[in-house]
């Protein structure tokens, strides 16, 4: 999801819920810690340079039970962050620590803001020698295994 496209449901929203992959919530006492400008320059192993930008936002909780972050006033952290870092309207990066570190991507269901599991990929599939897929088929569901109508082979009927 894009900044634009998160500030546009949250100007929509009474409370801000976000949901884990596994299906539980945040804890609805989270502080957002951190909004940021993040820019990964690399290189990819079949040697192109590439860059991604994003919008870093950091979800954090601690026994302050009594915070509620309330939708308008992370408008207002969204906004003042686009002043003062000069944001782009990037996709959002989500991170929050559970067991570990998790980086999330951001999506909306409806009713809670959703975070996604990212997943990584070779960016250079056609330069650094990997195979291309290749097709998987049940054999059971070739024909050419299947006798048809015009060649009913049964047992004991001399075709076989």
């Amino acid at each position: 999801m894009k900044l634009s496209e998160f500030k546009s449901i949250l100007n929509k929203q009474e409370t801000i819920a976000f949901e884990l992959p596994n299906g539980q919530l945040v804890p609805s006492h989270f502080h957002v810690t951190e909004v940021g400008a993040i820019s990964k320059k690399f290189i990819d192993c079949g040697g192109t340079i590439r860059e991604e930008n994003s919008v870093g936002l950091q979800l954090w909780e601690a026994n302050d039970y009594d915070h509620r972050l309330h939708p308008e006033k992370l408008v207002y952290i969204l906004e003042l962050s686009e002043r003062t870092l000069g944001l782009a309207d990037d996709e959002i990066e989500v991170e929050y620590q559970g067991q570990t570190i998790g980086k999330y991507g951001l999506g909306f269901n409806g009713r809670h803001f959703t975070l996604t599991n990212k997943t990584t990929d070779c960016l250079a599939k056609d330069n650094c020698g990997i195979p291309a897929e290749k097709l998987k088929v049940n054999i059971s569901e070739l024909n050419i295994l299947q006798p048809t109508s015009s060649n009913n082979c049964t047992p004991g009927g001399g075709c076989c």
